[in-house]
């Protein structure tokens, strides 16, 4: 008899899928004991976007959460999802940054490495995997699935062979936009097994509805393990069913053997604690066939609505849906998993409410120009040469991306110890830092305070206990003073900076006492301010970057369109609005 082994994803990429990754893990930790019980061959508690949300949102160190997580389910291994070369993060790290990075994941708990890259770029999983298998852990491979008229069953197979070769312990088929339609998860499965001598796991999201006949069908065809979600926190844009899986397969030469009862107490668990993560709520609980052509992964749904929220343009999300497919074309038909699915919906996003590419974000124009590795098809060629301007490139990259990025990790350590003004800095917080530089900071300020509580009403969001106060630590009002708006930021700490609004700035230029009217730098979408690249004071030319803004997780270089002085109104880490007058030229 063929036992069928399942995965558990509750405590990851369910809740990454249906709150934006949003769970703290003191909602864990309670059905830790229960979890391990089961019998799962693997329980996925650790990588994608939850260490972004951790520090950014959570205020939660995400190396202590891997560590208690591991301690509490001792039996179950512990898997996690690395984005190959990008680790964590949105860009290609050095080798020796990987290597560590692996190193210190598998020593504080993770024992099953689901190693996938955006752009199915096997070059990018060499080092990884490596790393994995000097640890001692599983490394499972994962072939990003998607549909283009360049992906096909005999592409993917050999994408699988060159797996093998490199010394994967298993081979994943991971389905991030629900688009692995049942029969063609049978032959592909069918496929794989013909060609390579490798369990092969089966990952697909629910968010198109076809998720559970997907997995019988896989099994069907020999699939080893497939990827549930406990049914309290299944379907919509998360996954199948548990409970559904187990029971379809029970008294057959499938049959998983694990225990209905014990699932369905785990499932009244999350039942009841789920409510708290009501706001996070994605919109997408049913099923929606509109992603058979945005081709967005259920993670992505959530956080895109999360951030047109944030744009004040929500009502704009059947635009972006149809764009995204768009953009995705002109990109090179990269399929939609992060960071490419982040890259490519944040393009969207922009594309709609700034006008098509008139913006290009610094992640759109390294994935143009080969930096995160080689696309399934070539992207556009007018695309390619903005991106080349934009970078000051003379040609696009052909080799392996991370050749040409010498190792870091000693002169992060570095940097990381003058920043904070320590003579040593544990290894884990250096490796926080490396990925996520601004918002590591901020984190390493604030983590004494604890996590963030979701028990107090939407009304207390400014409150110094709310996620807003965690991740920024502003609130922005508009003042009225003898009929002149002034835009009040006031600070976590309690200091206030006051910028004059677009309406009192304009009124100053016209009140200027020089002949030449001065230029409003604002800001084009809502964002936090990531670096001022002049002093203020300094000349400037027309194209000139003088801010940087990190809007959506991307980085948007923000353009002089005139010759001038400048004069900053804002500061590096503030919270702006679209339209905020950033900075006056003259």
């Amino acid at each position: 008899m063929k036992k069928l082994k399942i995965s558990e994803l509750v405590l990851r990429d369910a809740h990454q899928s249906l709150f934006a990754t949003r769970m703290l893990t003191s909602d864990m930790l309670p059905i830790a004991d229960k979890l391990d019980s089961v019998g799962y061959w693997s329980i996925e508690s650790w990588g994608g976007a939850t260490f972004d949300t951790c520090i950014r949102f959570l205020n939660e160190d995400p190396w202590e959460r891997i560590r208690v997580l591991k301690r509490s389910m001792p039996i179950t291994p512990q898997q996690m999802l690395l984005r190959g070369q990008s680790i964590l993060g949105y860009r290609n790290y050095a080798d020796d940054v990987v290597e560590k990075c692996v190193e210190r994941m598998a020593i504080n708990g993770v024992d099953v490495f689901r190693i996938f890259d955006a752009l199915n770029d096997p070059r990018n999983l060499i080092v990884p995997i490596k790393a994995v298998k000097k640890m001692g852990k599983h490394a499972q491979a994962a072939i990003s699935y998607t549909i283009s008229p360049v992906h096909t069953i005999e592409g993917y197979v050999e994408l699988a062979k060159e797996f093998a070769n490199m010394g994967a312990d298993s081979i994943c088929i991971k389905d991030m936009a629900a688009l692995l339609k049942p029969y063609d998860a049978f032959n592909l499965v069918r496929a794989l097994k013909k060609a390579i001598d490798l369990p092969i796991h089966v990952h697909s999201h629910a968010t198109t509805g076809m998720s559970v006949a997907t997995l019988v069908k896989s099994v069907e065809a020999g699939a080893d393990i497939v990827d549930t979600v406990i049914s309290s926190m299944s379907m919509g844009t998360s996954h199948s069913p548990t409970e559904a899986i187990v029971e379809i397969f029970r008294d057959t030469e499938f049959d998983t053997g694990l225990d209905i009862n014990l699932l369905l107490e785990i499932a009244d668990y999350f039942r009841a604690i789920r409510p708290k993560y009501k706001k996070f709520e994605s919109s997408f609980v049913g099923a929606d066939a509109r992603i058979l052509a945005a081709q967005i992964p259920g993670g992505m749904l959530s956080n895109l609505e999360n951030q047109l929220k944030e744009q004040n343009a929500l009502h704009k999300m059947p635009e972006v849906l149809k764009e995204n497919a768009r953009v995705q074309k002109d990109f090179g038909y990269p399929p939609l998993v992060t960071p490419t699915s982040q890259i490519v919906g944040t393009q969207a996003v922009l594309n709609v409410l700034l006008g098509r590419y008139s913006k290009l974000t610094a992640e759109s124009m390294n994935l143009l120009v080969g930096k995160y590795g080689r696309t399934p098809a070539k992207p556009d060629p007018e695309l390619v040469k903005m991106a080349l301007k934009g970078l000051n490139m003379d040609k696009p990259i052909d080799c392996r991306p991370a050749d040409l990025i010498p190792n870091e990790l000693e002169s992060i350590e570095k940097e990381l110890k003058q920043k904070l003004g320590q003579e040593s800095v544990p290894i884990d917080d250096v490796l926080t830092y490396a990925m996520f530089p601004q918002i590591a900071l901020k984190f390493f300020q604030n983590r004494h305070k604890g996590p963030v509580s979701f028990e107090e009403p939407a009304s207390a969001k400014a409150s110094p206990t709310s996620e807003r106060s965690a991740s920024n630590g502003h609130a922005v009002y508009i003042v009225n003073v003898d009929n002149k708006e002034y835009r009040v930021t006031v600070r976590e700490e309690g200091s206030v900076q006051v910028s004059p609004s677009k309406q009192t700035m304009n009124t100053a230029v016209d009140k200027n006492i020089t002949t030449k009217k001065a230029e409003v730098v604002e800001a084009p979408i809502a964002g936090i301010v990531l670096k001022l690249t002049k002093n203020n004071g300094d000349p400037v030319n027309a194209e000139d970057t003088v801010l940087v803004i990190e809007s959506m997780k991307m980085e948007l270089d923000i353009k002089a369109q005139s010759s001038g002085k400048i004069t900053y109104l804002v500061d590096a880490g503030a919270s702006v609005e679209a339209g905020q007058v950033l900075a006056n030229i003259s």
